[in-house]
């Protein structure tokens, strides 16, 4: 009995050995400019990571090996797509909101404020256009990248170290707003000054601005509450902020098992990002409300106002995209409607 016992000990451990001999691993370089509190960071390290590391265990023939490079050491957030399309790093966290030169068409949803505040809803959206629509999966490949998964941010909101209880406390005021946002102060009054979560604290504290174009989910892990106590809640709406991307020559030269890891892993991520986002807005507004986060919202007629009195911003993005353009922001809008999203203006009409 005790041969036996033994034997088949053995016979396991050959098995075991053999077995992990077999299992071939690959090094995927993955990298951010931000840190692993930042939402968009966290869907890669604790939902795609993770669920490519699943998928694969149950095929038992790959496994990852990932070398991991958050919190910008490696790139910053100027340099998101120049980081992934030139391979830094095989993976990475790509914020085409600072692409406008490059990646034009992602940025519809900064072009078409006040669509809509549910960011779940723009992540089904970008998940499904970025694979079906060839204008947008196709840009993507145009910069030697693959798109996995869409990442957002819930709703835009003012945050300051004013309060703002009507069109006319924007005057003269200075706001960072990244990237395309700027286009959403058109008329406002205010200064728009480029940056990024990583910046704002910085700058409201030193002066440079005095408050930002901003979402709970990520001023809460960055605590700009503390420097811009007061929350106008304006509803600007949720935006497609880019996406988690693979260089495009080491994706197409993973065996198909793992691409196919990859894409599945992507599209789990992206409904954990939702869920996530939602989470931590919940709770951010909770935390920062009782740190002295004083919260109103902006009086429905200023609101309609700021909408009505934006110049036709989308304008010049179509301009820039031609029929490409048109035919994204129409299927962008299209596809708001269809899930019962109701914009607050048309910037489809006349298309």
């Amino acid at each position: 009995m005790k041969f036996t016992t033994l034997t088949a000990a053995t016979a396991l451990a050959v098995f075991g050995a053999g077995w992990a001999q077999a299992q071939q691993s690959i090094t995927v370089n993955i990298g951010s400019s931000h840190p692993e509190a930042n939402i968009w960071v966290y869907a890669m390290k604790n939902a795609f990571q993770p669920e490519v590391d699943r998928i694969l265990a149950e095929g038992g023939e790959y496994k990852i090996t990932w070398n991991e490079a958050y919190g910008g050491t490696l790139y910053k957030f100027t340099d998101t797509r120049e980081a992934v399309m030139d391979g830094i790093v095989d993976v990475g966290m790509v914020g085409t909101v600072w692409e406008g030169a490059n990646m034009p068409l992602q940025n519809v949803t900064y072009f078409t404020p006040f669509a809509t505040p549910d960011h779940k809803m723009i992540i089904e959206i970008f998940d499904e256009l970025s694979e079906t629509l060839p204008e947008l999966r196709d840009s993507w490949a145009e910069n030697n990248m693959v798109h996995l998964s869409s990442l957002i941010t819930d709703s835009y909101d003012i945050y300051a170290n004013f309060p703002v209880n009507s069109m006319a406390d924007l005057q003269n005021r200075k706001l960072n707003a990244p990237g395309t946002s700027a286009n959403w102060l058109q008329g406002t009054g205010a200064t728009p000054v480029d940056g990024a979560l990583t910046t704002y604290y910085t700058n409201i504290q030193t002066g440079v601005t005095e408050g930002a174009l901003s979402f709970a989910s990520g001023i809460l892990p960055t605590r700009v509450y503390e420097v811009a106590p007061e929350l106008t809640r304006v509803g600007i709406g949720s935006m497609y902020f880019g996406g988690i991307a693979a260089n495009k020559d080491f994706f197409e030269g993973l065996p198909e098992p793992v691409q196919a890891a990859f894409r599945d892993a992507a599209k789990a991520t992206s409904v954990a990002h939702g869920d996530y986002v939602q989470q931590l807005a919940d709770r951010a507004m909770t935390e920062m409300q009782a740190a002295g986060l004083t919260v109103h919202d902006l009086p429905a007629d200023q609101k309609a106002a700021w909408v009505e009195n934006l110049p036709n911003i989308v304008a010049p993005w179509l301009e820039q995209t031609g029929e490409a353009g048109k035919t994204v922001l129409k299927a962008y809008f299209s596809a708001l409607r269809e899930r019962g999203a109701e914009p607050l203006r048309a910037w489809d009409e006349g298309l």
